[in-house]
């Protein structure tokens, strides 16, 4: 962990998403109004010293926006790609690892989902569920699961050739201790590196999404909600659009950051290699 810390990238990226997720998980001792509160008197005031980032059209306070707005952001990031970890890593594991029809089923199935540009696939399963942050988060899981899984098999058919794995079989080890005790290890690297860069892929297209007014409504506090609201008063009130949409470019760029850090620091081969998701 210090010889991480050592990498200037991770430890700035590191930095500024520990501080996203302290402002997101303590909005509510942090944010100097309450979301909810509305005051139709003060709507639209540009940014000044009662309000920072200035208020919106129902005269909420922007910058308390934007806190709570964090903690929906920084969810749905991290819970999609948990999800789509856990489906990509056992899917890849076995397909890579028994090969033969297993592999060769597993592998078309991620194929038709490759299939569709992602941002189309996520937009036409939202559309077919319809609106909300679960279906949102459904839809998401249906395209990043295939990048893990692609990772994960790719990792798992170079691990089983090592020796190690071999000799574990050769003395009697079941199939799921050599997955779980030298495969999962080994494979981890990738795995992860895959998973910082994806959770920035992840919240920039929930915001796409919202701002599509096909994911979080605007009722509740989402960067992409926020910039949805705001784009009707985007020549009148551009503060609107301009604090929501510069925190996402913050956060978005901090993953990807730290995600290129973890692969320099965690695996020297994997320098060029380009790891991208598929948004």
């Amino acid at each position: 962990m210090i010889k991480l810390l050592k990498n200037r990238q991770i430890a700035l990226s590191l930095m500024i998403l520990c501080g996203l997720i302290f402002m997101a998980v303590f909005a509510g001792v942090l944010a100097p109004y309450d979301y909810t509160e509305k005051d139709l008197q003060n709507r639209l005031l540009p940014p000044s010293s009662d309000h920072l980032f200035g208020t919106d059209n129902l005269g909420r306070d922007i910058l308390t926006m934007v806190m709570y707005g964090a903690r929906a952001s920084l969810f749905v990031g991290f819970a999609v790609v948990s999800v789509s970890l856990a489906i990509g890593i056992t899917l890849g594991v076995l397909a890579g690892y028994y090969g033969g029809w297993l592999d060769e089923v597993i592998m078309r199935l991620t194929d038709s989902f490759l299939a569709f540009p992602s941002m189309f696939l996520a937009l036409a399963i939202t559309a077919f569920l319809g609106q909300g942050m679960e279906n949102m988060m459904l839809a998401l899981i249906a395209v990043e699961w295939t990048v893990f899984a692609r990772v994960a098999r790719g990792s798992t058919l170079d691990v089983k050739t090592k020796g190690y794995v071999r000799a574990s079989r050769w003395v009697g080890a079941s199939n799921t201790y050599v997955m779980i005790k030298h495969v999962l290890p080994n494979i981890i690297s990738p795995v992860l590196i895959m998973a910082s860069l994806g959770i920035g892929n992840v919240i920039l297209a929930a915001a796409g999404l919202s701002f599509l007014g096909l994911g979080v409504q605007p009722s509740t506090p989402e960067w992409g909600a926020m910039l949805n609201a705001g784009r009707t008063y985007v020549t009148t009130a551009p503060w609107l659009m301009l604090f929501p949409g510069l925190f996402i470019m913050i956060t978005v760029l901090a993953f990807n950051y730290f995600g290129d850090g973890l692969r320099d620091a965690l695996d020297q081969k994997m320098k060029n290699i380009e790891l991208e998701g598929r948004f």
